[in-house]
């Protein structure tokens, strides 16, 4: 093993500060400060109390009462030593979802003790949230099923996340593409991981070249009102140095029949980091001939 030079830290910050001097008038540019600038939100956003690493279960709930806690046989079986044995339930009917807590369990929402709880899902735009712990839970709907999200901050593979990796930031995938719209837009289906699809609006497709070859995309938009539009791709990297089921990205609207479409930051989704995601897969309109090396690489769990 090659000796390990030594540094004073007056060195190390003269170092520095030549770098990001370098960074800053050099090849090493604004775009490339501004992807890796990317990389650091979606990884503080990756890590955080609401983020995908500590999504640590999904439970569907039956009509009727779900019984929730550690104890055994628990419709909505929390972590071992995470809570007591019953925390209560949430009792599904005609569609909705109160939570009724047991009066062993101290349950909170928004800082203030819960008894009993009507509890909207994540459809209405903000879902409603229990806490306990470590421990936050909400609704989810999908289709016309209902279930229990589970986050916990204690999650191992939170504790013992090691990073993410990326291929190196390549201008060349920074796209300018052109933009064809539909009149009227039109709605296609997107799959799903449950086995289901739904129907998202699509305003048109983006049409690129790559290599000397062309292409198209066509975009969705996850919700009213959203300013960007949702990407889902796949690409003859997956399965090897990227997710196997494709990855997601954002882009700005178009603006004069343009639009920039970002592959360095293209981003696994989060069923590559839980098992407990209902994860969207690309169309098949979606699925590109072309190896994208560019944005995030598969993620290895602890």
């Amino acid at each position: 093993m090659a000796k390990l030079k030594r540094y004073t830290l007056a060195g190390v910050l003269a170092a520095l500060a030549g770098t990001l001097l370098l960074c800053r008038t050099s090849g090493r540019s604004d775009y490339a400060a501004s992807v890796e600038d990317w990389r650091r939100e979606r990884l503080q956003r990756l890590t955080s109390d609401e983020g995908w690493l500590t999504v640590a279960g999904l439970y569907w709930l039956d009509e009727g009462d779900n019984r929730a806690g550690t104890e055994a046989g628990s419709p909505v079986l929390l972590p071992p030593g995470s809570a007591p044995p019953r925390v209560g339930v949430f009792r599904r009917m005609e569609g909705g979802v109160t939570f009724i807590a047991d009066p062993s369990a101290v349950v909170t929402s928004g800082g203030r003790p819960v008894t009993t709880m009507q509890m909207k899902d994540d459809t209405t735009g903000t879902a409603d949230t229990i806490a306990l712990n470590d421990l936050t839970m909400f609704i989810i709907k999908r289709g016309d099923r209902l279930a229990v999200r589970l986050r916990d901050k204690n999650r191992r593979e939170r504790r013992e996340f090691k990073g993410l990796d990326y291929f190196p930031i390549r201008k060349e995938y920074r796209v300018v593409a052109e933009w064809v719209s539909y009149d009227p837009p039109r709605a296609i289906a997107i799959p799903n991981i449950l086995g289901t699809s739904e129907e998202l609006p699509c305003p048109g497709y983006a049409r690129f070249t790559l290599e000397g070859k062309e292409f198209r995309l066509e975009p969705v938009i996850e919700q009213p009102g959203d300013q960007e539009l949702f990407f889902i791709f796949a690409d003859q990297t997956n399965g090897s140095e990227t997710y196997p089921s494709g990855r997601f990205f954002y882009a700005s609207p178009p603006r004069d029949g343009t639009m920039v479409l970002d592959f360095n930051k293209a981003y696994s989704p989060p069923c590559a980091f839980t098992p407990f995601a209902t994860c969207p897969l690309p169309p098949p309109q979606n699925r590109l001939a072309a190896r994208i090396e560019a944005g995030e690489k598969k993620y290895h769990a602890p």
